[in-house]
């Protein structure tokens, strides 16, 4: 930028103000065409995700925007979520892996900043929770950081066998293991088979399943960029993932297998699958989600030679006295958990819904 420019637009920041709102219906369109083009943004600054809080889980949303001039200069969706069990919290975003705020300039994001702060104090919330890739507030005691989770995000290019050799040796020999068995993928327009197997997956680990209607809710809203796709063996099924895809980047971000999974290499085979058919749709990047540092599904995902990267969630006490610790790891749900993989899966896949939204 010319000095002369850059003196007009400090002009113009001056001359006219930032205005805060908050999302309507008419907004949509604008604002989803802001988050496209804000390096910050992500899949899930996207404006869908209100409808899927309020009609999947009943939950109250304030989608902030500022703008100048009727033109958008940063956004932050929040969510709130109140539970007996599990707290009462504020967040951006509730269910999703990234949030907080996607800005073009310091002076809106100061001012989305301080609109999530005072709704959280006027709410009343134990505490205000940013899912940041980078902080937000670096070197600020008032915002704690929770040390819990990693993504995984890494390059793909066009070609099959660079995506194949990209792999190491051991993970490799797993894909190729489901590829001798025969295994296939499939995309499904509806969300049968993927919950199937999605919800057995879960069972396993004891954790509670979401709703049927939260992924049929997904793919309504999302359509083309939210994709279910199934691997068959014979034209059984074996496992399913729900992936998002969002600007070059491909995010699978719920999967699950059945029984029969293990033994026919069918996750292995499932992400590669969705690798191949992502590079062909000419996505870049192989977004493989956040991880529990210590779990299974880090040890997998590090296993295809992902490096983990540290998320920098960003918390703010307001209520709270600490910073919950609302996660399988925590060892006063070990007999939850235990209980919970006993439940017979019907029963499980009823009440768990009603658990889970409680979650975020």
């Amino acid at each position: 930028m010319s000095a002369l420019s850059e003196q007009a637009h400090l002009a113009r920041e001056q001359a006219t103000p930032l205005r805060l709102g908050l999302m309507e219906e008419g907004d949509c369109a604008r604002w989803d065409a802001y988050v496209d083009q804000c390096p910050q943004a992500t899949f899930f600054h996207r404006a869908g995700w209100q409808r899927v809080l309020r009609q999947a889980f009943g939950h109250r949303t304030w989608f902030y925007y500022v703008e100048r001039d009727g033109v958008i200069e940063g956004v932050l969706p929040l969510g709130e979520v109140r539970g007996r069990v599990f707290g009462h919290w504020l967040g951006a975003l509730p269910f999703c892996v990234y949030g907080g705020i996607a800005a073009s300039s310091d002076q809106a994001r100061a001012m989305l900043d301080q609109a999530a702060q005072a709704l959280a104090r006027e709410l009343g919330v134990g505490h205000l929770e940013y899912r940041n890739i980078e902080r937000a507030h670096p070197g600020d005691p008032d915002w704690l950081v929770k040390p819990l989770y990693v993504t995984f995000r890494k390059a793909i290019v066009a070609d099959d066998e660079q995506n194949m050799n990209a792999i190491p040796r051991k993970q490799r020999a797993m894909v190729r293991k489901g590829i001798k068995f025969g295994l296939q993928g499939e995309v499904d327009q509806d969300v049968g088979r993927f919950y199937a197997a999605y919800a057995r997956s879960v069972h396993r680990l004891g954790t509670p399943v979401f709703s049927r209607r939260y992924f049929a809710l997904l793919k309504e809203t999302f359509g083309d960029d939210c994709e279910v796709r199934v691997i068959t063996h014979d034209g059984a099924l074996v496992a399913g993932v729900l992936s998002f895809f969002f600007r070059e980047q491909v995010l699978p971000y719920y999967g699950g297998g059945l029984d029969n999974a293990r033994a026919l290499a069918g996750n292995d085979f499932m992400y590669w699958n969705l690798m191949q058919a992502s590079a062909a749709r000419g996505m870049r990047l192989f977004d493989f989600g956040r991880s529990k540092l210590g779990t299974g599904a880090f040890d997998f995902k590090k296993n295809w030679g992902f490096e983990p990267e540290p998320l920098d969630y960003e918390v703010k006490l307001i209520k709270a006295s600490a910073v919950p610790e609302n996660n399988p790891l925590n060892p006063k749900y070990r007999m939850f958990i235990a209980m919970w993989r006993r439940l017979p899966l019907p029963v499980a896949n009823v009440l768990g819904p009603h658990i889970v939204k409680n979650l975020g």
